[in-house]
């Protein structure tokens, strides 16, 4: 063979390999995440189709506000947090290109007094009470109530008896509150903005409700509030689906697949653990 020819040989072999090799290293990049305003969806766009209540969109209703879970002011404002973006991951994931959100009261929500949606996300915990009017989802969060108070307020099994205690209507808090607690006073209230304004006009000595979400009102409070104690209560907040809901196999699955891809990992990650400012894991646990 002559060295030209040799030559050419070599020139095909070379490209050839250096073709694989950029395959190669393709496959080994990690993709470009879809972005669908400030969140960052995962999946594959159209895996897991439903049948949506409104043509078109993934109506998603919520209970607000709801500081790092929904980041906005309102429904139409909303630019992202941990449920926030969860439901923009599921319309992707669903093929849809629009989310339409809608507010509502928490205790009609769990009560099955709202309609036409696809899927309610409000940091609702799963209850034997509450699958009797609705269906949930498996589980994507753990639950346990926190105790809210104004910085360097006192509050232990022994003072409690003297103070007025803050609950969110038709909440496991409330629930909680009027089994083992017997404070001097329980307030009753319809949102996490109310509670947490009655808590720091003095209203109120101490707010209880998820332990989450009292880590969101003390991060607000520019430090004027902090979570010192908080209750095991070994629960978890579900989806909420209407009754029969025809797309409930689908939506466990997504949850599932958010689970093991980690998605629910980052979504803590990014919009919970900064926003908190505490590890909800390292607030001491007091017993009734």
């Amino acid at each position: 063979m002559n060295m030209k020819a040799r030559s050419g040989t070599r020139s095909v072999a070379g490209r050839l390999i250096f073709s694989a090799a950029l395959l190669v290293l393709g496959a080994t990049l990690p993709a470009k995440a879809e972005m669908i305003g400030n969140c960052e969806v995962t999946g594959t766009k159209g895996s897991d189709p439903i049948k949506p209540a409104i043509e078109g969109q993934l109506t998603v209703q919520t209970s607000l506000p709801a500081p790092a879970w929904w980041n906005g002011d309102s429904p139409d404002a909303m630019k992202d947090g941990y449920e926030y973006c969860m439901a923009q991951t599921m319309a992707y994931r669903a093929g849809l290109d629009k989310v339409k959100i809608i507010n509502v009261s928490f205790d009609a929500l769990v009560a099955a007094q709202t309609k036409d949606f696809d899927i309610a996300l409000a940091e609702i915990s799963i209850t034997d009470k509450r699958k009797q009017v609705v269906d949930f989802s498996t589980p994507y969060f753990d639950s346990d109530i926190g105790v809210a108070v104004k910085k360097g307020t006192s509050y232990s099994p022994d003072t409690i008896k003297d103070m007025r205690l803050g609950v969110m209507q038709g909440t496991t808090g409330a629930a909680f509150v009027d089994k083992n607690l017997k404070p001097k006073e329980v307030k009753v209230f319809t949102d996490t903005g109310a509670l947490s304004t009655a808590l720091m006009a003095n209203q109120i000595d101490a707010g209880l409700h998820d332990t989450s979400i009292m880590l969101g009102v003390a991060t607000n409070s520019h430090g004027m509030i902090e979570v010192p104690a908080q209750y095991t209560t070994g629960e978890s907040y579900g989806a909420l689906y209407p009754k029969g809901s025809a797309n409930e196999a689908v939506f466990n699955k997504m949850i599932d697949d958010m689970k093991k891809d980690g998605t629910f990992a980052a979504l803590s990650k990014k919009y919970l653990a900064d926003a908190w400012g505490a590890d909800p894991a390292k607030i001491p646990y007091i017993k009734p």
